[in-house]
């Protein structure tokens, strides 16, 4: 069953140069197919829509160039061998929290950044190789940024699901079902994931990074190297040590408002609690943590008033879950090294920096191409 182009759009305010950008159902469907597979062929994106693979192939360029929509590459977040993560609030001095954010913004350890109310000022995702690298980095990053009055870590110590498992839910089964089984498999045996990284990986990850869409023909010219080893690596990293997302801009998801809670839940009913919270829709990512609370909970939401319906639903639902904080997300500032604006676009990317690579000393930003840059 095709998607039609005359379903009623959602727009998002001041998205084009020209004024608003509306989504309609065939864009939902493309973006939720490259959820699935984020590197689907055109042809297979507009086999399962029913339409020409050059409309499907035009219409995400069009979300993409007015940032929008985006394909990305990761670090694998589930595999601690291959990347650590640690959840650290951020307490600023009255008034700078949005400065420490942006200062912090262009560092390619940091993946996300959460401008919030409440218990801290600012929720970040910082990504190191080791517990020993994630201890310095922290203190680096932060003694160096005026306006840091302190800082708490929460180490991760497993990721039962986050961002890239999160669907539009445009596609019907039978839709989602011709993607899946088009997608490739998402796991090597466990040595594929402990050899080191080498100068193609960094450069692949760098290039996916910033386009995670991007042509094997122009991967091979932009690393200098043959198609068939281009072909051969990524296929390696992407089943074993890389991830690939497609994300929206949140405005246009249908779920405008995020919130992170902050819980816990006795030790042994963790990894119970965790796969019941990785099914429920709202849970955008779950990370079970060190600390004061085991479980960290980031949440997309309808509106202000679900902020607490949504906690006095997991209530019921997990009797054993207590949530001891939750901090309203006033902004993002970073999303997994894209830098949004107020709109939530696209408007810069950082790619993150792999694993085993040394800090880097000069920053690098890659400026967005999209409109009203």
């Amino acid at each position: 069953m095709g998607v039609q182009d005359s379903a009623a759009p959602v727009s998002l305010p001041g998205a084009a140069a020209g004024g608003s950008m509306e989504l309609d159902e065939l864009d939902r469907g493309v973006v939720h197919v490259l959820q699935i597979h984020p590197r689907a062929p055109w042809t297979l994106v507009g086999e399962v829509l029913g339409v020409n693979p050059v409309t499907a192939a035009r219409r995400w360029h069009r979300l993409e160039e007015a940032g929008l929509a985006w394909v990305t590459a990761y670090p694998r977040l589930s595999n601690s061998r291959i990347v650590v993560t640690g959840v650290v609030e951020i307490d600023t001095e009255p008034g700078v929290a949005e400065d420490v954010a942006m200062a912090i913004a262009r560092d390619p350890s940091v993946a996300n950044i959460k401008l919030t109310a409440g218990g801290r000022d600012l929720v970040t995702a910082v990504q190191a190789r080791s517990l020993d690298e994630l201890g310095r980095l922290s203190t680096l990053l932060f003694q160096r940024t005026p306006g840091v009055r302190a800082t708490r870590t929460h180490v991760s110590t497993g990721v039962p699901t986050e961002g890239s498992r999160w669907r539009l839910r445009s596609l019907d089964e039978a839709q989602s079902a011709r993607v899946e089984a088009a997608a490739p498999p998402s796991v090597l045996p466990a040595h594929s994931a402990e050899s080191r990284w080498d100068d193609l990986d960094t450069r692949l990850l760098e290039l996916l990074g910033t386009d995670g869409r991007m042509s094997l023909r122009d991967l091979s010219t932009a690393t200098d190297t043959s198609l068939t080893t281009v072909r051969r690596r990524l296929q390696s990293l992407l089943a074993a040590r890389l991830s690939l997302r497609c994300d929206l801009a949140r405005p246009l998801s249908g779920w405008p408002l995020s919130a992170v809670y902050f819980a816990s839940v006795p030790g042994q009913y963790v990894e119970e609690t965790s796969q019941v919270l990785s099914g429920v829709r709202e849970v955008r990512s779950c990370a079970i943590t060190t600390g004061p609370h085991n479980l960290v909970i980031d949440v997309w939401l309808r509106d202000l008033h679900d902020v607490h319906a949504f906690e006095a639903h997991l209530s019921r639902r997990l009797p054993r879950l207590t949530i001891s904080d939750r901090s309203v997300v006033l902004r993002t500032v970073k999303h997994m090294g894209r830098l949004l604006d107020r709109d939530g676009r696209c408007v810069g990317v950082v790619p993150l920096r792999h694993p085993q690579a040394p800090h880097p000393t000069v920053e690098n930003v890659t400026a967005s191409t999209s409109p009203g840059n």
